[in-house]
């Protein structure tokens, strides 16, 4: 920061100033804070029913918007969501979800989570009723192992890499 330089005279002139430079300290003080209980908000926000997936090396898919979950918990009850519904009623409060998006917009992605320890059948049984009720692009979710390289191998190419023996 510069002082304001006193001249010979030291006259009445230079002896008040106001101070035209804005002091970015505070500002930087006060966004840090935010940014940290952001970081710390952030994972606490994301909800829904607990379920233990199971694991895949498939690759993550590209979401242009939030896509639509089902979930079935080890009990076999289905959330949409995180709101329990029926079998029967899952189907019609889907189509009122489709309904409520603006016409003419791209059908939103389902999701199905199933526990590891649920029956397969009780799965497809959810897919099934979802897939009859005309929801055509729906999805089962898994959980991805923490080891996992970014991309699998090309066909052709050895796996370990050219230096791999």
């Amino acid at each position: 920061m510069a002082a304001p330089l006193m001249g010979r005279g030291g006259g009445r002139r230079g002896r008040y100033r106001p101070m035209s430079e804005i002091n970015v300290t505070p500002l930087v003080d006060v966004m840090l804070v935010l940014l940290i209980i952001f970081m710390i908000a952030a994972p606490l926000m994301t909800v829904g029913v607990p379920v233990d997936l199971p694991r895949t090396q498939a690759s993550a898919l590209n979401q242009e918007n939030e896509p639509i979950t089902v979930t079935v918990n080890p009990e076999g009850r289905i959330f949409l969501q995180e709101t329990e519904v029926t079998l029967e009623a899952l189907v019609p409060q889907l189509q009122a979800i489709a309904g409520a998006q603006a016409p003419g917009a791209p059908e939103r992605r389902i999701f199905v989570r199933g526990d590891r320890s649920i029956s397969y059948g009780r799965v497809m049984e959810v897919m099934g009723t979802i897939s009859a009720g005309g929801f055509s692009r729906v999805a089962l979710l898994a959980e991805q192992p923490a080891g996992r390289p970014a991309a699998p191998p090309a066909r052709g190419q050895p796996s370990g890499g050219a230096g791999a023996p």
